[in-house]
């Protein structure tokens, strides 16, 4: 696959998918445009062995989430927001997992990828505690396949070192649409 994905900002070049297309489609004429009010993640990626669930989010003030270096006063608010946003990925995580097994889409391994722009130990609390609740791995002793095989929060600098053969950048947003 040799064109980009553009989603949210970010320009992606997933060189060795089979396939690779924005999830939550907004535009109604689309092929993968939904249609029905649950949550998806940003963009879905098939390769031969798996699938990689991509969620974006950019902040240019990501200090409501850290928690470590909140002061007293702060902790409180700053816990229940990072909390929301937790909860946030995680659900976007379930609600394409029940879309896809509706599509019988979930017939290889899945690996969540949130790209978020907070720093790295952010980050790393942040994919700590999510992969606690996907859950990842087989979780259930009855349970036949696991939910999610790996869960993983990065940064761009984080996700280009982890990644490189799926490279992503920053859009210029000033030229888009000139």
């Amino acid at each position: 696959m040799s064109d980009p994905i553009d989603a949210d900002g970010f320009s992606f070049h997933f060189t060795d998918a089979i396939h690779a297309f924005i999830f939550d489609e907004k535009d109604k004429t689309k092929p993968t445009f939904h249609g029905v009010p649950m949550k998806g993640v940003d963009i879905v990626v098939e390769f031969d062995q798996a699938y990689v669930y991509v969620e974006l989010k950019d902040y240019d003030d990501y200090s409501i989430y850290d928690v470590v270096n909140a002061s007293t006063e702060e902790r409180k608010s700053r816990q229940d927001h990072f909390k929301w946003l937790k909860n946030y990925l995680k659900y976007k995580y379930r609600d394409t997992y029940l879309y896809r097994h509706a599509e019988q889409k979930v017939d290889k391994p899945i690996h969540y990828v949130c790209l978020i722009t907070f720093d790295n130990a952010l980050n790393s609390r942040m994919q700590k505690s999510l992969m606690q609740e996907l859950p990842v791995g087989k979780a259930l002793r009855r349970w036949v396949q696991a939910i999610a095989t790996s869960c993983h929060v990065v940064n761009i600098d984080k996700w280009n070192e982890n990644f490189p053969k799926w490279p992503v950048t920053r859009l210029d947003l000033t030229t888009v649409g000139t």
